[in-house]
């Protein structure tokens, strides 16, 4: 990819992963194993700090129930994005995704503090 340089200023002090993906193109189900071993594994963060997202474009009969990714993959949430369908569902499960992320950033702080404290 011509963009690889800039990977790394884009990793710095990161929280969190969000790798959105259409699951109807084979490529793209390949290249979420690079995505996820470049952004996630290498910082490293932890699975919980990254979200999968496979979104369906209007009209695409993909089935959403179907998609069985491999180890490691399959650890990750994964939510299904359908913005035709349920924009409602999509929304409620990012809010939950930053809340975990802001509960994690604190809880590493506080380690931080007491470490110095101690």
């Amino acid at each position: 990819s011509r963009f690889e340089t800039c990977w790394p200023a884009l990793m710095k002090d990161s929280h969190g992963v969000i790798i959105v993906f259409n699951p109807d193109l084979p490529s793209h189900l390949k290249e979420i194993g690079m995505w996820y071993s470049c952004f996630v594994q290498q910082q490293p963060l932890l699975d919980s700090q990254c979200l999968l997202v496979a979104h369906h474009k209007p009209g695409s009969a993909g089935d959403t129930e179907d998609l069985s990714l491999a180890y490691p993959l399959n650890k990750l949430k994964l939510i299904h994005s359908n913005l035709e369908e349920d924009p409602e569902d999509v929304r409620m499960e990012f809010i939950k995704y930053f809340r975990s992320i802001i509960t994690i950033i604190n809880e590493s702080r506080e380690r931080e503090e007491m470490s110095i404290i101690s």
